[in-house]
């Protein structure tokens, strides 16, 4: 074989060497992906069953029964409500 021969069979396989490189570097990439986005579902999952939990904890039946029950507190009786008008505007 000639030199070039052998100048262009190592270049060949210095390429070839090069495109498997790649190749396996693209996989653990696509791979890395696919545990992040399985990760991002699994927190969509969790947000969402937090927000739900949030939701349960807020709802006004429930104040209201812990402020009876904890608190001891009761609705005030119609003579005892003053209304406030929140319109700004020049004392009267």
């Amino acid at each position: 074989m000639s030199r070039l021969h052998l100048v262009l069979l190592a270049l060949v396989v210095v390429c070839a060497l090069g495109v498997v490189n790649s190749q396996h570097h693209g996989r653990q990439l696509f791979v890395a992906l696919q545990q992040e986005q399985a990760q991002q579902r699994k927190l969509d999952v969790e947000w969402g069953q937090l927000q739900l939990e949030q939701s349960t904890w807020a709802m006004h039946g429930r104040i209201e029964k812990l402020a009876k029950e904890r608190l001891q507190m009761q609705v005030p009786s119609a003579d005892r409500v003053q209304v406030v008008n929140d319109m700004v505007g020049p004392a009267q």
